[in-house]
């Protein structure tokens, strides 16, 4: 298909990646995530974070109003995009050309996924 070539993204850049996602949703929630881990696929950057709804919302979703708590999930995602990428680019080095993001509310899953440019060899 295309020419590009994938680099390698180290295992340092992706815990940092995982750093500052979790760090984000704790500013921004007041907790984090119990469990996150960042991989990469090609040129894509997957970030998995386990147990990150607040009581408030957990209690939502308990109470069959979960359609409250994606649609303020959504919201806050798309809100955060920009913070979100700079986490990403500053990590890595590369930047981000697509920015996915996704809740489960049951089980409690959050993914962001981050497509990254390819990167040419430098000649």
């Amino acid at each position: 298909m295309g020419s590009s070539t994938s680099y390698k993204v180290s295992g340092l850049a992706l815990a940092r990646v995982t750093t500052g996602i979790v760090q984000l949703y704790a500013q921004q929630y007041g907790k984090g995530p119990e469990h996150a881990r960042s991989h990469m696929v090609g040129d894509g950057l997957l970030c998995v974070l386990h147990d990150a709804l607040t009581v408030a919302e957990l209690t939502l979703v308990g109470r069959g109003r979960g359609e409250v708590v994606h649609t303020m999930r959504r919201a806050w995602q798309d809100a955060m995009r920009d913070d979100f990428e700079e986490v990403v680019e500053s990590a890595t080095g590369r930047r981000v050309s697509a920015f996915l993001s996704q809740v489960s509310l049951e089980p409690d899953l959050h993914i962001e996924f981050f497509m990254l440019e390819p990167m040419t060899p430098e000649r």
